[in-house]
């Protein structure tokens, strides 16, 4: 894809799902990546070995930290900086989700969900910002949202609130440094073979009644998530900005928010 070979690209969360199938399909476009992680230290090593092994004339980083700490995105964003000697491109993949009834819901739960996934995208989006901004040179970021960003959700209230913040600061940073020649868009994963949904292991009634509300009559893979965060983050979307593009196999046209 035109625009990302020698991209340098920092993926927050990258060690599992979508941020690693991205890291494996930035890494084979030739872009540099630096993998974000909290707690999966195996799994982000055994990334590294992976994508490195592309052989490639690029070296690749492992990232550790917590996005919802203001002083570890700081030393993050330093570290990055300094080991790739400038950043062009942040994927704000990180997130987790709680499954709960929103009158039963513990407020510790609520706030470690908006703590990971809207205000460690803010922050780490304020970070790039600002380094796009010192270094006076184009940059993009891509938050990872959700059809939920749109689609009301029952069961998960934080996540679905998240979701919809991260919609909402999308649009407004795309509008804000535009004319900066910094483009803010967003990837609207539906149903994917993540961890997320490791409940359709066990059950297959489940798996099946989801696969016959999706009109494309399946879940999606992490690799076709990250093929749209690709074409976002290179050169191809250089006209795109303030946008986020679902990728659902036509499940919010089923489903309208």
């Amino acid at each position: 894809m035109r625009g990302l070979e020698g991209k340098r690209v920092l993926i927050t969360g990258a060690a599992t799902g979508i941020g690693r199938a991205t890291a494996h399909r930035l890494a084979s476009e030739g872009a540099l990546i630096a993998i974000n992680f909290l707690e999966e230290s195996d799994a982000a090593e055994s990334l590294l070995e992976e994508i490195s092994a592309l052989k490639r004339e690029s070296t690749h980083i492992l990232a550790p930290a917590d996005v919802a700490d203001e002083d570890e995105v700081d030393a993050l964003f330093a570290n990055v900086v300094e080991a790739f000697g400038g950043l062009d491109v942040l994927v704000n993949n990180a997130e987790i989700k709680v499954f709960d009834q929103p009158h039963e819901a513990h407020i510790a739960d609520f706030d470690r969900v908006m703590a990971v996934n809207l205000r460690g995208a803010f922050l780490c989006a304020q970070a790039a910002i600002q380094h796009f901004l010192d270094a006076g040179h184009a940059g993009v970021v891509l938050n990872v949202s959700s059809i939920h960003e749109v689609v009301p959700q029952q069961e998960a209230i934080a996540f679905m609130m998240s979701k919809a913040g991260l919609g909402g600061m999308t649009r407004s940073l795309a509008l804000r440094y535009a004319a900066d020649r910094i483009r803010v868009n967003a990837v609207g994963p539906g149903a994917i073979r993540t961890g997320m949904h490791d409940e359709f292991a066990s059950d297959i009634a489940a798996l099946r009644a989801m696969e016959r509300a999706i009109p494309a009559g399946r879940l999606g893979g992490p690799e076709e998530a990250a093929a749209a965060v690709a074409f976002l983050a290179s050169d191809e979307a250089s006209y795109i900005t303030g946008q986020t593009l679902f990728v659902d196999g036509g499940l919010m046209i089923a489903r309208p928010g």
